[in-house]
């Protein structure tokens, strides 16, 4: 049998014919890649909100445009409470701040000129015409007219109307509120114009609703 030492003798024999074997590289440690963070996924702050300061670090204001700035234009103004009053003297002037009475009736007139009729007519035609028992169908507003004017337009008027086959228009001619001393300029001089005028079969002053002392209601003759 071979000797303890005979195997150890072949054993390193062995050893020593092998090549050396190259030593071991010492594994290579790879740094992890870090990724900038998303703006979806912001730095937050310690309450849980997003640091928007620092999301939007990297955003950058527009440069000024080229283009002029124009303000834009402010409307005139409008003196809305004049205009009312203005329109509210207007309507004053056109059927009287403080109208006839309304009691009053055909045979009770408070003053000269409110009812004319033509002679040969009966009484029932002025109750009728001022209770409304015929429809107005035309109209005239002679407010702004010198009295050359006012004479010469209810002429014309009055002689349309006629023609046109109208029996009942009203005349405005308005109280003289706006006039000198708040007198009446027209309105004497219309009511004495209709009664000398042969169309005209009746006239009356108007019911308050309807103008008051500053119009009269006029019956025509018939085509």
């Amino acid at each position: 049998m071979a000797k303890l030492s005979d195997l150890r003798k072949l054993v390193d024999a062995a050893r020593a014919s092998m090549p050396a074997a190259a030593p071991k590289r010492a594994a290579k440690t790879v740094a992890p890649v870090r990724h900038a963070p998303r703006r979806a996924h912001a730095a937050r702050n310690a309450d849980g909100d997003i640091d928007l300061a620092q999301a939007f670090s990297d955003v950058r204001r527009l440069p000024p445009g080229t283009r002029a700035k124009h303000a834009p234009l402010r409307p005139p103004p409008i003196p809305k409470q004049r205009i009312a009053d203005d329109q509210e003297a207007l309507i004053a002037s056109k059927y009287g701040a403080e109208p006839a009475p309304e009691t009053w009736d055909v045979g009770q007139e408070h003053e000269a000129g409110q009812t004319f009729l033509r002679r040969g007519l009966g009484s029932d035609i002025l109750r009728k015409l001022r209770r409304g028992h015929w429809s107005v169908q035309g109209e005239i507003d002679l407010h702004g007219h010198t009295i050359d004017e006012a004479h010469d337009a209810l002429s014309d008027f009055i002689a349309d109307a006629v023609q046109r086959g109208y029996r009942c228009v009203r005349a405005i001619h308005g109280k003289g509120l706006t006039s000198p001393n708040r007198e009446p300029v027209l309105k004497g001089r219309v009511r004495l114009w209709l009664s000398h005028w042969d169309e005209v079969l009746a006239y009356c002053e108007a019911p308050q609703h309807a103008g008051g002392g500053g119009a009269v209601l006029i019956l025509l003759r018939g085509k």
